[in-house]
């Protein structure tokens, strides 16, 4: 006879389809993923992008992503004035991680993607979906899955300058939340917050390292003002 006790099991030891955020690793990047063009979107690692999709296309990728590992490739066109509905795209995207979703009466979605790391985009790849596929190369950016190094440059610096800049183009931010930033969320939110252009968003995507990201950022703040 069957105990009962047997036929129940821990919640810990049902499979999850993936891992938690905090233990992802480049063995949990797909080859392949679902790619969402979209100039002046820039997402950082461990940024958060808020979206609202409402395109067939996207509406169907979110629905794919949802149903497998829920990751989805940012990349922004190569010419934000680009009106062809497939535009060429940049090499260096970022993959995101659905991590809070609705979906709306009329279909639509509104998402917030969680930034894991950087990707190179290789070529794209045929896919039956409405979507554009993407066959890609984390690896170079294994970086973007470890903890952080110390700010590479001061505080004090980075924030004078968002001041200086705002000033100058006549802008206004919520300076309370941005002042309880911890350090190391500094350069994460704050080339996703300016209103850079998209190209000087590329850029700071690009930037290698943090210590690169960081001149980067201050040079961009530094050309804002003139």
């Amino acid at each position: 006879m069957t105990n009962t006790s047997d036929m129940l099991h821990d919640e810990d030891d049902t499979p999850r389809r993936v891992p938690p955020i905090t233990e992802m690793t480049l063995a949990d990047i797909p080859p392949r993923v679902g790619l969402f063009p979209l100039s002046g979107a820039l997402l950082m690692p461990e940024g958060r992008l808020p979206l609202v999709v409402f395109e067939p296309r996207y509406v169907s990728l979110v629905e794919d992503a949802l149903a497998d590992r829920r990751l989805i490739g940012m990349i922004q066109p190569l010419d934000e004035n680009d009106p062809s509905p497939e535009p060429e795209l940049h090499r260096i995207g970022t993959l995101g991680r659905i991590s809070d979703f609705s979906e709306h009466a009329d279909g639509t979605f509104s998402i917030t993607l969680l930034g894991i790391c950087r990707f190179r985009l290789l070529r794209e790849a045929a896919t039956d979906r409405s979507w554009r596929q993407g066959l890609i190369d984390a690896s170079p950016f294994a970086g973007d899955m470890v903890e952080d190094d110390p700010l590479p440059v001061t505080r004090k610096a980075l924030l004078d300058g968002l001041k200086r800049y705002l000033a100058a183009r006549q802008l206004k931010t919520t300076w309370s939340v941005i002042e309880e930033m911890d350090d190391d969320m500094l350069l994460v939110v704050l080339p996703m917050l300016v209103p850079f252009s998209a190209d000087e968003k590329q850029t700071l995507l690009e930037a290698i390292t943090l210590d690169e990201r960081a001149g980067v950022l201050l040079e961009l703040l530094e050309r804002g003002m003139e």
